[in-house]
């Protein structure tokens, strides 16, 4: 599954530059957030859009301003159940690659890629 996969390379491109995560894949009724992480100043909340490449067009794009709202949506439960003085942020993580290519995914970090 492409999206798992992208998803678990977000995961350790973030780990390797200092974050660690809280949890995947958290889901209400609001929607969905990919990845919550946090490091000493931050949590974010992180959209992942894997794309084999960006031929036609940034994976970004594909975040929309009403899924923004729903991410934002999500976010804001996640931090009525688990208050903190962290900064949020609202990121995406492309993904440009394949699963079993011989080359690592390609990976942008969209940081504070739009707010709520």
């Amino acid at each position: 599954m492409k999206g798992a996969w992208g998803e678990k390379a977000a995961r350790q491109y973030l780990e390797a530059h200092g974050w660690h995560t809280v949890t995947v894949n958290f889901r209400t009724r609001f929607g969905e957030i990919d990845i919550i992480a946090e490091n000493a100043q931050y949590v974010i909340f992180a959209e992942v859009k894997t794309r084999k490449n960006a031929r036609y067009g940034l994976a970004c794009e594909a975040v929309t301003p009403a899924k923004q709202a729903k991410i934002i949506a999500a976010a804001q439960a996640w931090l009525q159940e688990h208050p903190t003085e962290k900064q949020p942020r609202f990121d995406v993580i492309e993904v440009y690659g394949e699963e079993n290519a011989s080359v690592p995914p390609r990976i942008n970090h969209l940081e504070n890629a739009f707010g709520g």
